[in-house]
């Protein structure tokens, strides 16, 4: 897991692949708010990003997701949140994979708590669990950014 903020990229300590993506022009903060909601993905580009509103909601009513194959770079571009996460992989027998690719988690240990708010970002490598959309203090609408990063690009 990392985090940082999209305006102080140098000190996020980024691998190279991520640092690229997330310096791109069409990827600072003003771009990624003017951009509507929707999945975009640049011609050619492994990774795809979705942009669009979420409703936070009390930690208790989240679930905790992993991947195998695809990272997460989760931005914050209104609003804020808590993610939490775990410093161990997730995977268990009776976990569902709602998608593909898209497990929950049937039990999960969070040892971090981070709080995002509008430029904040988190990466999470795959199986590595998350429970995102927690409200702050009440729920909220939040807008974020989701970019998902296909394993074999941070194996460069």
């Amino acid at each position: 897991m990392i985090i940082g903020h999209l305006n102080a990229l140098p000190l996020a300590g980024l691998p190279s692949a991520l640092y690229a993506l997330l310096s791109r022009p069409d990827c600072t903060l003003k771009a990624l708010c003017e951009r509507g909601d929707g999945r975009w993905q640049p011609e050619n580009s492994p990774w795809f990003c979705h942009i669009g509103p979420a409703q936070t909601q009390p930690r208790a009513d989240r679930h905790t997701e992993y991947h195998h194959q695809w990272a997460d770079i989760q931005i914050v571009l209104a609003g804020e949140e808590h993610i939490y996460a775990g410093a161990l992989p997730a995977g268990r027998a009776g976990d569902e994979e709602r998608k593909p690719d898209l497990f929950i988690a049937s039990t999960a240990e969070h040892s971090v708590r981070v709080r995002l708010a509008e430029g904040d970002f988190v990466v999470f490598y795959p199986g590595e669990p998350h429970q995102a959309l927690c409200a702050v203090e009440a729920p909220m609408m939040v807008r974020k950014a989701v970019f998902k990063v296909p394993r074999a690009m941070l194996e460069v």
